[in-house]
């Protein structure tokens, strides 16, 4: 395991938020993974959001082990607003939200920091992640690009911010109820400009299970979601594709020539069989089209 204590300064806080609904069975697990960091200098907020589990006696447990755990618990309102609520509460300079079936390697909040110690201009900072559970492997996301970042979300929850960003925007969107809420998030503190890091080791593992939040979304939900991600970040998605009257003119563009070489195919295959074979398939030929 890395010692950071003697590479850079240990007095920057960092506050792990781990929202928990109906989660109890891996609670331990991800806040084991907290437990073992290298990096000492942290606090991690659990937030039950109206479970009806036994997640407040596990975070009990954790609480009465190390003082540095703290217990925060609300009526069901979404992960939005759990993090919210824990963000809120927490004293660090950086958040780090962890969901509560997920892990974070032991040197990943030191790595985090340190990255944030050597580049001021940093807003946000992520690492390689690996899957685990119902599957396994590397999961492999695209590299950060702004461009990128307006077609999906490629940068997945449990990435490291300052808390004076998170309160910039307003935190995360209680709205994006159903999901996204990542993607909405990332885009509210980066369209205005700020670095991405992606440290080059794993440092997060996401559970895939066979029912999740994810998997759940409907597509009228998604439809919805997408809508108004488009309409709150209308300005953010216009500098990246330009007006909306241009995107249809591209579309229209693209459609006609997709016309256009589909016709040309088409009578070249029909050159093709009446020249060999006598007959027309689609009839062009004929036509002189």
């Amino acid at each position: 395991m890395q010692d950071f204590k003697d590479n850079f300064k240990m007095s920057d806080l960092v506050s792990i938020i781990v929202p928990c609904c109906n989660q109890a069975q891996y609670l331990d697990e991800a806040l084991q993974s907290v437990l073992d960091q290298a990096y000492v200098n942290w606090e991690c907020i659990i937030v039950n959001d109206g479970s009806i589990d036994n997640t407040m006696e596990i975070a009990q447990e954790w609480i009465a082990k190390d003082k540095r755990f703290v217990y925060l618990s609300q009526e069901n309102q979404g992960v939005s607003s759990a993090r919210n609520s824990g963000i809120s509460l927490s004293t660090g300079a950086f958040i780090l939200p962890l969901d509560a079936d997920d892990k974070i390697s032991p040197e990943y909040v030191g790595l985090a920091v340190e990255s944030f110690q050597e580049n001021g201009s940093l807003k946000v900072v992520y690492c390689k992640a690996e899957k685990f559970g119902n599957e396994t492997g590397i999961w492999d996301l695209p590299p950060f690009t702004i461009k990128e970042l307006s077609l999906d979300n490629i940068i997945f929850c449990s990435a490291m911010f300052r808390k004076e960003d998170w309160k910039l925007v307003g935190g995360y969107d209680c709205n994006m109820i159903a999901g996204l809420e990542d993607w909405e998030f990332w885009i509210a503190i980066l369209k205005r400009g700020g670095e991405v890091k992606c440290i080059e080791t794993i440092g997060f593992y996401y559970r895939i299970k066979e029912v999740s939040r994810q998997k759940q979304i409907k597509s009228d939900n998604f439809k919805h979601l997408i809508e108004y991600l488009s309409i709150k970040h209308a300005d953010f998605f216009v500098e990246q594709y330009g007006s909306f009257i241009h995107l249809n003119n591209i579309i229209k563009q693209t459609q006609n020539e997709k016309f256009y070489k589909l016709k040309s195919k088409k009578f070249v295959i029909d050159v093709f069989c009446k020249t060999f074979f006598g007959f027309s398939v689609f009839g062009m030929y004929k036509k002189g089209l």
